[in-house]
């Protein structure tokens, strides 16, 4: 058995998250068995980017204002957008699996973890040209393509 088999995998989202970043990682995490539900700030749709142009709508499972960290085993922040309310279930002490960092490809998504005091001490994955900024920021970066932290 897999390490993320059967485990329950939240992935925030919001409208103009570019669609590769999110669909990509959520097929690869149902493939190996996880059950991943995407969260948003509306109920409904949210519509993804593709390159130049708008891309799917992609079902929202959950609203964030309808969830509580501790009822899923993972977190993944793979297309989230800077908008303050993203942060909010990290307000609130982190399930003791601790948080999945997954396809992290972009800077603003790394600071907005920073943001919420999230990395410090924290095992993390990233592009190799971030691998600085998550060792400056406290981070320890670990050169894979995957990493569960506190699993």
């Amino acid at each position: 058995m897999n390490d993320i088999e059967g485990k329950r995998v939240a992935m925030l989202a919001a409208d103009g998250f570019e669609q590769s970043e999110l669909m990509v990682p959520k097929e690869r995490l149902e493939q190996a068995g996880a059950k991943v539900d995407i969260i948003s700030l509306k109920t409904g749709e949210i519509w993804g980017w593709n390159h130049n142009d708008w891309g799917d709508a992609i079902p929202v499972d959950r609203t964030i204002d309808a969830v509580q960290v501790d009822e899923y085993e993972h977190w993944s922040f793979p297309a989230i957008r800077s908008i303050p309310i993203c942060c909010a279930p990290t307000r609130t002490p982190l399930p003791s699996s601790g948080i999945s960092k997954i396809a992290e490809s972009r800077w603003l998504r790394f600071v907005t973890l920073v943001e919420a005091g999230l990395v410090k001490g924290r095992k993390m994955t990233s592009y190799r040209s971030m691998a600085t900024d998550v060792k400056n920021a406290r981070a320890n970066w670990v050169d894979k393509a995957v990493v569960v932290d506190q699993a």
